[in-house]
């Protein structure tokens, strides 16, 4: 089974700088308590690291 990250915006985008704001946007997030589910790669577990003051994630299994 793949390991799948169940990725929720918690904070708002406004105020922020633009690279933040366009993570936001490459993940499929929007607005708060937005939810996506994305397959546990590098580059995703990147953008997290990038917004992790913004989102709230977990490992779920699929």
């Amino acid at each position: 089974m793949a390991k799948k990250l169940k990725i929720t915006q918690t904070k708002s985008v406004i105020d922020r700088p633009k690279t933040q704001k366009l993570t936001i946007k490459a993940l499929g997030l929007g607005r708060p308590n937005y939810t996506v589910v994305h397959n546990d790669t590098p580059q995703i577990r990147g953008m997290i690291n990038k917004v992790t003051h913004l989102v709230i994630f977990e490992e779920v299994e699929e």
